[in-house]
């Protein structure tokens, strides 16, 4: 069970606590069992703090792995040395369990051979379904090579498969031992080369094709694609695919950065859009399984996607302006048509998605103004803090990319199968286009974002459509400015997201006093924009003396309790100083007179090092805005005391270097507990049900979250 520690720091500001809970981030301190008692916070101060390091549940895992080896996922019990190919063969295995229908039973690594009178290992063989492990009965087989490092300009280079012909060549003399071998794979986790035995009368030979089948499928079904079964995406494999497809047009085009992430997006809104299609033998985005080979079939796949395009900047006018093209060489255009159209992304997790595409925006859209993308895991964290409802209104008024708002459709989408115990990927049809349609119009309705930089509210549009087709709401203007300013989304804004109209404001604001704000014009409408002195009873008095520069963090603040309406709630991230500097006290005490504050989390370093490359200590503060009448009424008699959640995160799942943090026993060795993967029909056979030791993830932020619902499960929000 998770340990916690309850202290109260000094009343005299709202402050991070200067002993144990800041230390304990670099030096890793367990904390003590809970306390008893009851700890309250008052206007001049937040008193209560519980410090949150999670260790494992001694009831929930099932066993260890040693240092240095990973879980087996083909075996399920076993452990294997852990090596860059070894991670790629686990990545594999587990996708031709999930993603082709493939049962482990029929399945064996390091499977042993004799060919062409050498003894040779299977990296993965693949037997007929049931039959005995034995060479005869091997109908595919997967060669396993490390992934590629990244090259300098961001992207790997791939190879097709003429300039792979000598990696491919070791695959031939398989296809001419083995009878019933009918498809090989060559992967180094990034390159996919996928085989089929080509035999005559007089020789056997090796013929390149997009994708292999499903177990239930022949490649005769692939060749009419636009009627074969799509697959849901695991979420490591659709990341490979999403980064398969920027990595050939950046790498292999000669296209920058920024232009080969626009093409990737094009295709995206298509192939959305196609999936829209009402039926599966009208849809356009597909490849045949040869198609991307030859010059007619590349032909055939752009015939195809020209007009849906075109359909698409029809209905997403907001988005595009007409102007838009599709660039692609023929012979890029086929690869990446042939690489998406193997996911049904309608009914792949939004999170899935959103993490995939996060990835690809991350390294092309980083902005230079305090822009820094937030975290996938401290999103989860303030959405389920804050816990929107479907009748309320959501604003992110520095949305980038659109991270909160999909973070938030995930939320409710989950919320939504749980009210009708629906579990994902098990619903019927009309049960998923039921759930869709509500989250479609929860999206279209009660969703909004603003942003400064038209390329990320651009993405960010984008983002939203893959999530849940949130067409509108989406506004390119300055919240600073608002609801003033010149930019195109200042006036549907001012008429659909006015201030004081929302439930619920969530954001990560640019950070930093390299980026001030100076212009008088805006500066005057912010009480904190102006000077503030310390009067003898420890209030502070406005000056009336504007400041000639002020960070921006710092008036967005109080632009996003602007746009609550009274008893809404925020969560924002924000730089630590504001927290703890003693310059910094009048803000504290500014939002502790307007806000009741319901919950702060301390953040470590690891987790914007990682993900936005930026070394800065942050917090997550969680604030509910008073009504007016508590606030006048307060400043004449005093606040009423409150009891306020504070956590301090230790581990976010990775280190300084990125590198998965998983639990471990007191002897170093991973923890791993045993992980059913749902049981899957092919051909009306049942692939069994089947358990995987799976290594526990070292993250505090989800236990974090049950934590605050318990604490408030005990101690109800304040209200008026």
């Amino acid at each position: 069970m998770p340990k916690f520690k309850v202290r109260t720091p000094p009343r005299s500001a709202m402050r991070r606590p200067a002993t144990a809970a800041t230390s304990s981030r670099t030096k890793r301190v367990p904390s003590a069992r809970p306390s008893t008692d009851s700890q309250t916070a008052g206007a001049n101060g937040v008193a209560a703090t519980v410090e949150s390091r999670p260790e494992t549940d001694p009831n929930s895992p099932t066993g260890i792995v040693r240092e240095g080896f990973i879980p087996d996922f083909i075996s399920g019990t076993k452990e294997v040395k852990e090596n860059a190919k070894e991670s790629v063969r686990q990545r594999i295995a587990d996708a031709l369990f999930n993603e082709y229908a493939i049962s482990v039973e029929d399945m064996e690594a390091d499977f042993p051979v004799v060919v062409a009178g050498r003894r040779r290992r299977v990296d993965i063989a693949v037997f007929g379904a049931g039959e005995r492990h034995t060479p005869e009965n091997i109908q595919r087989i997967v060669v396993c090579r490390p992934e590629p490092k990244q090259g300098k300009r961001g992207a790997v280079k791939m190879r097709d498969y003429e300039q792979a012909e000598q990696d491919i060549a070791h695959v031939k003399p398989f296809f001419e031992e083995f009878e019933h071998l009918k498809y090989a794979l060559w992967t180094n986790g990034l390159e996919f080369f996928f085989l089929r035995k080509k035999a005559t009368k007089f020789q056997v030979d090796t013929e390149p094709i997009g994708d292999w089948p499903p177990a239930d499928e022949s490649l005769d079904d692939r060749d009419v694609l636009s009627r074969a079964r799509a697959r849901h995406a695991k979420p490591e494999m659709l990341r490979t695919a999403f980064r398969r497809c920027h990595n050939f047009i950046h790498g292999n085009e000669g296209m920058p950065k920024d232009a080969a992430f626009w093409q990737f997006l094009y295709l995206i809104f298509c192939k959305m859009h196609d999936e829209r299609a009402p039926k599966r033998e009208n849809r356009r985005f597909w490849a045949g399984p040869k198609e991307q080979f030859d010059e007619a079939g590349r032909k055939a796949i752009r015939q195809r996607i020209g007009p849906l395009f075109d359909e698409v900047k029809q209905e997403y006018k907001t988005i595009f302006s007409g102007g838009e093209e599709i660039s692609l060489s023929p012979r890029a255009l086929a690869f990446m048509i042939s690489e998406l159209s193997k996911y049904e992304f309608s009914r792949t997790d939004i999170d899935t998605k959103g993490a995939a595409y996060q990835e690809i925006v991350g390294t092309n859209l980083r902005g230079d103004r305090g822009q820094y993308f937030t975290p996938r895991g401290a999103i989860r964290l303030v959405v389920e803090i804050l816990d929107p409802k479907e009748d309320e209104r959501l604003l992110d008024p520095a949305c980038g990319t659109g991270g909160f708002l999909v973070a938030t459709l995930a939320h409710l989408m989950g919320k939504f199968r749980d009210e009708k115990q629906i579990i994902a990927r098990k619903e019927t049809t009309e049960e998923f286009e039921s759930l869709n349609q509500r989250l479609r119009h929860y999206a279209q309705k009660r969703v909004f974002g603003c942003d400064f930089d038209p390329f990320l509210i651009r993405a960010s549009q984008m983002n939203m459509v893959m999530a849940g087709d949130g067409k509108g709401h989406l506004y390119h203007l300055n919240s600073l400015e608002f609801p003033t300013g010149h930019l195109p989304g200042v006036k549907p804004a001012g008429q659909e997201a006015r201030l004081k109209s929302m439930d619920v404001v969530i954001t990560n604001p640019p950070f930093g006093s390299q980026i001030p704000i100076t212009d008088v014009s805006t500066l005057e409408s912010f009480e904190l924009a102006h000077n503030w002195e310390k009067t003898e009873d420890g209030a502070f008095r406005n000056t009336g003396r504007l400041k000639g520069s002020v960070a921006p963090e710092i008036l967005f603040i109080e632009r996003c309790l602007d746009w609550l309406k009274p008893g809404g709630r925020m969560g924002i991230v924000l730089p630590d100083g504001i927290l703890g500097n003693p310059a910094d006290e009048y803000i504290r005490w500014w939002i502790l007179r307007h806000t009741w504050v319901l919950a702060s989390v301390d953040l470590p370093v690891e987790t914007f090092i990682v993900e936005a490359n930026v070394n800065i200590l942050t917090s997550l503060l969680f604030l509910k805005k008073k009504p007016a009448d508590v606030v006048k009424r307060e400043a004449m008699v005093g606040a009423t005391d409150y009891p306020v959640f504070m956590a301090v995160a230790e581990k976010v799942g990775f280190d300084r270097r990125g590198n998965t943090l998983y639990k471990r026993s007191p002897d170093g060795q991973e923890i791993t507990r045993d992980e059913p993967y749902e049981a899957i029909t092919v051909g009306g056979r049942s692939v069994p049900r089947t358990l995987r030791k799976t290594p526990v993830l070292d993250d505090d932020l989800p236990t974090i979250a049950e934590r605050y619902h318990a604490f408030r499960r005990e101690h109800p929000e304040p209200r008026a």
